[in-house]
């Protein structure tokens, strides 16, 4: 009986979507282009924060956004109202996007006049934490009514990573949602993480959030300087 050829698709397709995110982070390095990649579970409020972002930072920041979701540009109509520039990506079915798609909607967004780049991922807590973007950081969204224990249900999401805002926590009174232990939780997976309670309708904690923004796009166009 002949030997069966066995393929690891999966590891090649990994290997490959690293390489071209590593090359893609190095030229909007050399551009001067921050790309933050959001991530979260859908109805979080990632749209939300990113209208009290683009609010909080318009002034200070150019400013681009693409919209990722698997249909409709209702997100991004709404995010056209802050006055940012910004564009819809379909992704066709797929719960994610990969370094390839990523660097499409850059080209499509035109980042020749952008300094901090969003991508707003499809809202999910799998699929997106395992393909590299490119992008400079990633940060996701925690709401209080999804509960403190997702960070040891969805431990990729959590350990790629830098920044996890917790919003919603103006209905703290009304779930049972403990921050300490999601703190201990998320901290488990990363403890580097920095950790923002915010709520987003409120504005309450957005400005430690955007001030850690701003930090750290500064920081990264002083690195591109040197």
């Amino acid at each position: 009986m002949k030997e069966v050829r066995i393929l690891e698709i999966k590891q090649s397709v990994f290997a490959d979507n690293d390489r071209q995110a590593e090359d893609l982070r190095k030229e909007l390095k050399e551009k001067g282009v921050f790309l933050l990649n959001l991530m979260s579970a859908p109805g979080s409020g990632k749209t939300t924060t990113l209208m009290r972002t683009i609010e909080a930072l318009k002034d200070t920041l150019k400013i681009g956004v693409m919209e990722a979701d698997i249909d409709s540009d209702v997100d991004a109509k709404t995010i056209s109202e802050s006055g940012a520039k910004v564009i819809q990506l379909h992704t066709g079915g797929m719960c994610h996007l990969d370094a390839q798609m990523t660097r499409q909607g850059l080209e499509g967004l035109d980042t020749g006049d952008v300094e901090l780049a969003i991508l707003e991922n499809v809202g999910n807590l799998v699929c997106p934490a395992e393909f590299d973007t490119g992008a400079s950081k990633n940060a996701m969204i925690l709401s209080v009514p999804e509960g403190d224990d997702k960070p040891l249900k969805y431990p990729l999401m959590f350990s790629v990573c830098d920044v996890v805002l917790i919003n919603k926590i103006d209905v703290l009174p009304y779930f049972d949602f403990d921050m300490e232990k999601c703190r201990e939780h998320i901290r488990m997976r990363n403890p580097d993480a920095k950790i923002i309670p915010i709520c987003a309708r409120t504005g309450e904690g957005i400005e430690e959030w955007t001030e850690w923004l701003k930090k750290e796009v500064k920081e990264s166009r002083l690195q591109a300087a040197e």
